[in-house]
């Protein structure tokens, strides 16, 4: 197998211009909608979903938070169909481009923290400098507090990214065990891809969740700063 292991991360070109914007605005065009008044199973099956993930996202937020209900839903969808086209064969996933998810993960960072300014200014210091503090860690504890809030959209790109670059991986090296072994040993053949379909659909789950951990921590943050 002479195939380069991280082939299928690289961002694809047709005549030498990039294609993932293309890719990027793939995903919207497969979420069906209706034009009749009453939805069919699927659509209705769609709507109960966005629904139960609004309500429990939003249910901790107040008035001013719930203004985002329409964004923090637009993003896990985004994000979970782009993860689970990412699972088809010969297809590229922007997901595992970090790049791709500090675009995503800054934006609606650096919009909560500066909501959280604006509104609620001394709480958003408090949390520089917790109640009690012994005057001489004070400098310390204020540096700790900025780094850790300067570090959280590099920490959700980067948990999105590893997760799903770490399952491609492993698929692809569980996969090309498989083809390698079917002209070896039929039974090992047999179990490894057993292992596979475990595997996939494994991934499948944890394209989902991912989605779901990303926008729930953007969530987060929003909350903090409403």
């Amino acid at each position: 197998m002479n195939e380069n292991l991280f082939a299928s991360f690289i961002a694809p070109t047709i005549l030498g211009l990039p294609a993932a914007v293309l890719i990027i605005l793939f995903p919207p065009l497969l979420i069906p909608t209706s034009k009749y008044l009453i939805n069919n199973r699927l659509i209705t099956t769609q709507q109960w979903l966005i629904k139960l993930t609004s309500k429990q996202m939003m249910a901790m937020h107040n008035t001013k938070g719930r203004t985002w209900s329409l964004m923090l839903v637009s993003l896990i969808i985004f994000i979970a169909t782009t993860n689970l086209l990412g699972l088809l064969p010969h297809s590229f996933t922007p997901t595992t481009q970090l790049s791709m998810n500090l675009a995503m993960a800054i934006p609606l960072w650096a919009g909560a923290v500066i909501m959280g300014f604006r509104s609620k200014i001394k709480n958003a210091l408090a949390h520089f400098l917790p109640q009690g503090t012994p005057k001489p860690l004070i400098p310390m504890l204020v540096i700790i507090e900025t780094i850790s809030l300067l570090i959280q959209p590099m920490a959700l790109a980067v948990r999105l990214t590893a997760n799903i670059t770490a399952g491609h991986l492993l698929m692809h090296l569980i996969g090309s065990a498989t083809l390698a072994m079917s002209t070896i040993n039929l039974p090992s053949t047999l179990i490894i891809f057993t292992i596979l379909i475990l595997l996939t659909i494994l991934e499948i789950a944890v394209a989902l969740i991912q989605a779901y951990v990303f926008t729930l921590l953007v969530s987060l943050y929003l909350h903090d700063n409403t």
